[in-house]
């Protein structure tokens, strides 16, 4: 069964993939080369034509409601020639501070490993995110929030970074600007979890 940690990760490939075979079935529609690949469009498209991200659909459809339909504050994100590792560690905490939210909550952002693919590379943080009280400073239940930033290695460089993220159990993947965040995703985690706990008998 795979972690939680692991199926974020998952999700957020699949949407990845699903463009990145969107922008080859795209090129081979408008080039005379049948054996036309998605490794030359280097060579062929000019950086002011290339695709992005934003010019295809979303591979999982929105729900019906008026928070998933109501664009969201954004920030400029880095360039992938500029990115690295800490610096898109504080984008993310910039992004996150762009949310609202009880201030009583705490929050802090952790790299967690890099992916290198063919076509991009991956870099998978997670911000995790709790409630910590005088009572219990530790407190028993946290959500995560798994962040992948994605380096495009046929993009141009100068090109802001993709950014994806994925709330613990949930199934829909999100990109900052697009959705308005909910703080009620990150209760219901915790509250989900707390409910899990207390029907443990240790």
């Amino acid at each position: 069964m795979e972690t939680l940690e692991e199926e974020a990760h998952s999700l957020i490939n699949q949407v990845i993939n699903s463009v990145y075979k969107e922008l080859e079935r795209e090129f081979n529609r408008n080039t005379p080369s049948p054996n036309f690949k998605i490794d030359d469009v280097e060579s062929t498209i000019s950086s002011e034509s290339r695709a992005t991200y934003g010019d295809f659909e979303p591979i999982m459809p929105l729900p019906n409601d008026s928070t998933f339909n109501t664009r969201g504050p954004n920030i400029n994100w880095i360039s992938g020639s500029n990115f690295t590792i800490q610096k898109g560690k504080d984008q993310i905490n910039q992004y996150v501070k762009t949310w609202k939210y009880e201030s009583n909550w705490l929050y802090c952002v952790d790299f967690l490993k890099e992916d290198d693919h063919p076509y991009n590379k991956l870099y998978r943080y997670r911000v995790l995110w709790s409630i910590p009280t005088r009572r219990k400073p530790i407190p028993r239940a946290t959500a995560a929030v798994y962040f992948t930033i994605c380096i495009s290695k046929i993009k141009p460089e100068d090109l802001p970074v993709e950014v994806f993220f994925v709330f613990e159990t949930h199934k829909l993947v999100h990109r900052p600007g697009q959705v308005l965040f909910r703080e009620k995703w990150l209760k219901d985690i915790i509250s989900s979890k707390q409910i899990l706990s207390e029907q443990i008998k240790f």
